[in-house]
């Protein structure tokens, strides 16, 4: 979860490493399962995993192609987490809702065989295991190697990570397939409107206290596509030093930047566009008084089913704008 500031035991059955498919073949391991994962390492097992912990969002990108996790954790609770929205987690062990939080105890007796989460290059780190997670939530990983891909500058490529784990672990290709047509009819759709309206400008935020947090779309991959499809997602001067998804703004200076477009951070919605509403500076930003503004999905998408959703609504958001709202 990007915010704006805000005793081991492993499965006997299996033998996993951290080594390459060669490697394992040259000890005369018979490799039944190899997942290349976002930290470089390629993973082997002797048997295909299926005792699986997953960070929700992860484990809601499995599930989308049929492969069902037996345990949890969330950084939220889940029945307020907007990217869990239409999971059905009902069987899952839960062991954890918030952040930096998760029940190893309760992981361990599970006996798992792998651990799935995402690998931010940033941090050097895998979602649950960051820096600022409790010591004793981070023993998670000595029970079952931690896989999964990598964040990065496309959730297209995240999602297509998941597929292709997805796909070692036993899911059917044609799914995979159906979920993915869905989905580029609507990355087409998103682009016609984004062509239908070359001249619009967009800023993605999310207002907390009396900040203006900013988005930077370098680190935020879903703006990054965003741009990639035509929309002009505006890329703020002065990145926070000390964690740059970020430009945080005093709220004294939130009309910084004139967008024709606001995207309000939709984690925390409608909280944070309340927040800017009662701010005097709010009526100095042309798209807020003009109520032109809508929310953006913040960090959390990974699954083809919700990016499709996310592009027709947008698409839909954009087509309605007005493109010449701030004239320059």
């Amino acid at each position: 979860m990007r915010r704006p500031l805000f005793a081991a035991t492993a499965a006997a059955a299996l033998l996993l490493s951290g080594c390459s498919a060669s490697d394992s073949e040259a000890d005369g391991d018979e490799v039944a399962w190899s997942y290349t994962s976002g930290d470089g390492e390629t993973y082997t097992a002797s048997e295909v995993p299926t005792r699986i912990i997953a960070e929700a969002s992860s484990a809601k990108a499995l599930m989308e192609f049929g492969i069902k996790p037996i345990g949890i954790w969330a950084s939220n609770p889940i029945e307020e987490d907007v990217s869990l929205r239409g999971a059905d987690f009902s069987g899952i062990e839960v062991l954890g809702e918030e952040w930096g939080k998760i029940d190893v105890a309760a992981a361990a007796e599970l006996q798992p065989d792998l651990i799935v989460g995402d690998w931010w290059p940033v941090e050097e780190a895998y979602s649950g295991l960051e820096d600022g997670v409790e010591e004793e939530s981070k023993k998670l990983a000595e029970l079952a190697p931690v896989v999964g891909p990598a964040q990065s500058d496309s959730v297209v490529t995240l999602i297509e990570g998941y597929a292709e784990l997805a796909e070692t672990l036993g899911a059917d290709p044609g799914q995979i397939a159906e979920s993915r047509t869905a989905f580029e009819a609507a990355v087409a759709d998103f682009q016609a409107a984004t062509a239908e309206k070359p001249g619009l400008t967009a800023l993605a935020v999310s207002p907390y206290d009396t900040s203006y947090a900013i988005a930077v779309p370098e680190h935020a991959p879903e703006l990054l596509d965003f741009q990639q499809w035509g929309l002009d997602v505006i890329d703020p001067d002065t990145p926070d030093p000390d964690f740059p998804y970020w430009e945080t703004l005093s709220m004294e200076n939130a009309d910084k930047y004139q967008p024709d477009l606001l995207l309000f951070d939709d984690r925390w919605h409608p909280g944070n566009e309340d927040t800017l509403a009662a701010a005097p500076i709010s009526s100095s930003i042309t798209a807020f008084a003009a109520g032109q503004t809508t929310t953006w999905p913040g960090y959390w998408l990974h699954t083809y089913s919700d990016y499709t959703a996310e592009l027709t609504r947008l698409a839909g958001v954009i087509r309605a704008a007005d493109e010449n709202l701030v004239q320059e």
